[in-house]
């Protein structure tokens, strides 16, 4: 650690260090070509003692360490070089240890150490006992971690493993264990003692530098899962306790969690599994502040993933009871660190549902106490607002939706919803469309009421306002897409049994129109068309089938239907109301219920004469009440006289006066129908286009006044194409005479000096003159019809 001075003073301290290591290595090399052993050794102490520096960062530190760790792996050579001359082993051992510093004392004699081991003249397990005992004599944390970390690398390969050569009957793959586990323990408290180490102004400083450091420290763990002799058995009954032990002793919560994070990622899979509850064990012990949810987190990924890899496996995880021990782990986890975040203990089960599905996709148990362990959890607390909070719940009920690809499973889970209950309006509206998504993508039918029920009980952030949700910060846009999204899924409630589609309706409507005005606009509309779709099921049933009383009949659906659009008034929304009751009009028709098709193009003209004010409005409704009523062929006669004078009569006073024309023009198809049995009135059809042409005339005359010219001659053309299709329809009252007379007429206006020049209805006079054309010179009966008109 920099003691004091900044980074320029580092930089000269490490080049001065680099350049005294080297100046020693060049005398030490000397004496190695010379063969000049005490020379060597003398000069390789010397440059050893550059590692005695407390000036440097860690950092800056390792890269004087490598310096000499490359000059100590020659030296290292020379030694063997030196036992194959003759030299003694056990002489050079004691002789490296007369340097004149503890540190360079050490890093000799591990490097003559690992020659001595290699020469097989004494036991390795002695050897090895030796070495990491004596370098307890640094207890410097920088230099110390240093000094072992040497001393694990040179010794790596020398460990009486099984099938290695340093086994044998003195030798076991029990002492190369105890070697490492013993190296591991005291490098640890090494790391650990530099956080208190300095003023705790710099703890942040020091918690960097440690961080630098851990690698050194976590390579024991990854020697140990290394050697071939640990298996199971020596794992779960040696290796592990020994390594928690030290773990939950040291109260470090850096060296806690990353040792955790160590354990999880460098032994097998099959050994977490078989020891779970000794490792999850642990956890509770750890510091309060450690974050245990990242750890716990990757050792469930771990373990699902190796479920993952075979299902012969998976049989191994029922037998240890791997997800009730991982269930009770987190819950003694979450009670031991009261002060865990909320959004920290909801990552615990997300991570803890994500292994449930992998592992245990069919026990929808598992994944029901996981949702209810989590509203256990968050019971009596305020609604979530914090975002990582949210976010964790959003994963956490996004992850069944995921896994199954079917709302119809998580609607079976009891907690589900109790879960949604603690999101904030927010959050919970955009789980509820994440909902709707998910039914949409998978086509999802939900096929019954109790299914429905349990649905819109999710979702009700979006059909209605929640308790304490903000009203005015709704964005416009999103409020429209929440509810098209609504809409869109009413369209997917469907059951092929009347009665029980009929409960569906029932269902949804209640929920709907509990949903304030503002929604009805967007809700109403595909319920009103999911029942009109039951009614033409049923289409010819009324009353009692097979001696049953049956609730879902056209009739009864009607009652309903008309009370759902008098909702609408409240909005208001007169225009998409009016259209409604058409289209229920329209149905009553096909059903042949004479009486319920009258009411609804009752209710649609009280709306025209009371609602519909403005002007557009008005001829766009007409037009829709003209178009329907002239495709109803349920009425008597009384009945239909009764609309159409009505519908007439409105037409006639539309505000201007092309639109009246269009509109009246448009009634002459009321009273000509051509179907077998539909209405023919050529009179009344005559009395309509006459009439039209006067308005048109009026208009032309009324232009003619304001601005000095009369306007262009479209609407004759169009009431002209209308006494052609009645010409050409059989209609005796449409004479040749008069669309002659007709044709002259808008030729005359059209040559007319007053008349406004339009070119699109001069070519649509034109075609409609080459039509007549046309009809003549095709022969037949009909080119008969049209020879005697003029063009």
């Amino acid at each position: 650690m920099i003691s004091d001075g900044g980074i320029d003073d580092e930089e000269k301290w490490l080049a001065e260090g680099i350049a005294g290591l080297q100046h020693n290595a060049f005398y030490m090399h000397r004496a190695l070509d010379s063969n000049n052993l005490r020379d060597a050794l003398k000069y390789s102490a010397q440059m050893l003692s550059e590692l005695r520096t407390s000036r440097l960062s860690p950092h800056k530190y390792y890269e004087l360490y490598m310096r000499a760790f490359d000059e100590l792996r020659k030296l290292e050579m020379f030694f063997k070089e030196e036992t194959k001359r003759g030299c003694s082993v056990i002489d050079l051992y004691e002789l490296v240890q007369h340097a004149g510093n503890i540190l360079p004392r050490l890093y000799l004699l591990c490097t003559v150490g690992s020659v001595y081991i290699r020469s097989k003249e004494a036991p390795a397990k002695d050897v090895l006992k030796d070495l990491v005992e004596m370098c307890r004599g640094i207890q410097h944390p920088v230099r110390g971690l240093f000094l072992r970390s040497y001393l694990s690398q040179v010794s790596r390969d020398k460990l009486p493993d099984i099938g290695s050569e340093y086994e044998g009957d003195a030798d076991t793959v029990i002492d190369a264990v105890e070697f490492v586990l013993q190296n591991f323990t005291e490098m640890n408290k090494l790391w650990v003692r530099m956080q208190h180490q300095g003023p705790v102004r710099e703890k942040e400083k020091r918690e960097k530098e440690r961080s630098e450091l851990r690698d050194l420290v976590g390579k024991n763990l990854h020697v140990l899962s290394q050697i071939e002799g640990v298996d199971l058995d020596l794992y779960r009954d040696t290796v592990l306790p020994r390594v928690l032990e030290q773990i939950v002793n040291c109260k470090d919560e850096i060296a806690q969690y990353y040792l955790m994070d160590c354990i999880i990622q460098v032994f097998p899979d099959e050994y977490h599994l078989q020891t779970l509850e000794t490792l999850l064990g642990a956890c509770p012990q750890l510091q309060p502040i450690v974050d245990i949810k990242t750890v716990l987190s990757q050792l469930m990924d771990r373990l699902s993933n190796y479920a993952a890899s075979s299902a012969e496996v998976l049989p191994e995880f029922l037998q240890v009871e791997a997800f009730a021990k991982l269930s009770n782990a987190i819950g003694k986890v979450i009670e031991a660190q009261v002060d865990m975040p909320a959004f920290g203990s909801i990552g615990l089960y997300v991570s803890l549902l994500t292994f449930t599905l992998r592992v245990h996709p069919d026990r929808l148990d598992y994944v029901d106490q996981v949702l209810g362990a989590c509203v256990k959890k968050l019971s009596g607390k305020a609604k979530l607002e914090d975002s990582k909070g949210t976010k964790q719940i959003v994963a956490l009920l996004s992850a069944p939706l995921e896994k199954y690809n079917d709302i119809g499973i998580a609607l079976k889970l009891s907690n589900y919803p109790r879960v949604m209950d603690h999101l904030d309006s927010a959050t919970n509206k955009v789980m509820a469309v994440v909902i709707i998504q998910s039914i949409m993508k998978n086509n999802t039918r939900i096929s019954t009421a109790d299914k429905v029920e349990a649905l819109f009980e999710l979702i009700k952030g979006l059909i209605k306002d929640l308790d304490g949700a903000p009203v005015d910060e709704l964005d416009e846009e999103d409020f429209k897409e929440e509810q098209n999204s609504v809409a869109r899924l009413i369209h997917m409630l469907h059951n092929d049994d009347p009665e029980e589609m009929l409960k569906i309706i029932c269902s949804v409507r209640k929920h709907i129109l509990s949903g304030g005005p503002k929604r009805l606009a967007f809700t109403v509309p595909p319920l009103i068309f999911s029942a009109l779709k039951l009614v033409r099921r049923l289409q010819g049933q009324d009353g009692d089938l097979d001696g049953e009383e049956m609730s879902a009949t056209p009739k009864k659906i009607f009652q309903l239907l008309h009370q759902t659009i008098e909702a609408l008034l409240s909005v208001p929304a007169p225009e998409l109301a009016l259209r409604l009751y058409l289209q229920c009009a329209e149905a009553a028709n096909d059903c042949d219920i004479e009486p319920v098709a009258y009411e609804f193009f009752t209710q649609a003209f009280i709306l025209y004469e009371e609602e519909v004010a403005d002007s557009k409005a008005q001829v766009t409704a007409i037009h829709l009440i003209i178009g329907t009523l002239q495709r109803m062929n349920v009425f008597g006669v009384e009945n239909r006289d009764t609309l159409t004078h009505k519908a007439t009569g409105y037409s006639a006073k539309l505000l201007k006066k092309p639109d009246q024309c269009r509109a009246v023009y448009a009634c002459s198809h009321l009273f000509w129908v051509d179907d077998q049995d539909g209405i023919k009135d050529g009179e009344r059809v005559l009395l309509c286009l006459k009439r039209a042409l006067r308005i048109a005339n009026a208009a032309q005359q009324m232009a003619n006044v304001t601005r000095g010219s009369s306007g262009p001659v479209t609407l004759f053309v169009e009431i002209l194409n209308k006494y052609l299709y009645f010409f050409e329809k059989g209609n005796a009252q449409v004479t040749t005479a008069a669309i002659q007379g007709l044709v002259e007429l808008i030729t005359t206006e059209m040559q007319s000096d007053t008349t406004t020049q339009d070119p699109s209805a001069d070519a649509f006079f034109s075609s409609t003159l080459r039509y007549i054309q046309f009809q003549k010179q095709k022969g037949g009966a009909m080119g008969e019809k049209y020879e005697p008109i003029k063009v």
